[in-house]
């Protein structure tokens, strides 16, 4: 069971960036997908969730009204639309599934599998 995350890279503040995560090995058409970001020195923190259906979403303070998460189950990928990036975004990106629930859930103890993490780096 692979997370491929990938779409990070070096942007300038106030740009955008489009994170995708293909699922391989096994199907997560049926579970809640998150986004999570780790900047050096810092803890873990959520940025974004999205249920099975794509109905339900929740989003962190610091990323609402900038940030969009999606998912396409026929192929197995999420996706974090990041606009007016900050140069607080700065961190690694990491996705992950948190099985069999109907919940988003907002703590990284909720999720069961985690990809490798992509770079976002903004620069001034």
């Amino acid at each position: 069971v692979q997370l491929q995350a990938s779409g990070g890279g070096l942007v300038q503040a106030g740009g955008s960036l489009r994170l995708s995560c293909a699922a391989s090995g096994r199907t997560f058409r049926r579970d809640t997908m998150g986004w999570f970001r780790q900047a050096p020195g810092k803890e873990r923190e959520f940025v974004a969730g999205i249920d099975w259906s794509g109905g339900s979403t929740n989003y962190a303070d610091s990323v609402k009204g900038r940030f969009t998460i999606s998912r396409d189950n026929a192929k197995n990928t999420v996706y974090l639309q990041m606009n007016s990036l900050k140069l607080e975004d700065t961190a690694v990106y990491y996705c992950a599934a948190d099985v069999g629930t109907l919940r988003v859930g907002t703590r990284s103890g909720e999720y069961e599998y985690w990809g490798q993490g992509t770079q976002v780096t903004v620069s001034s």
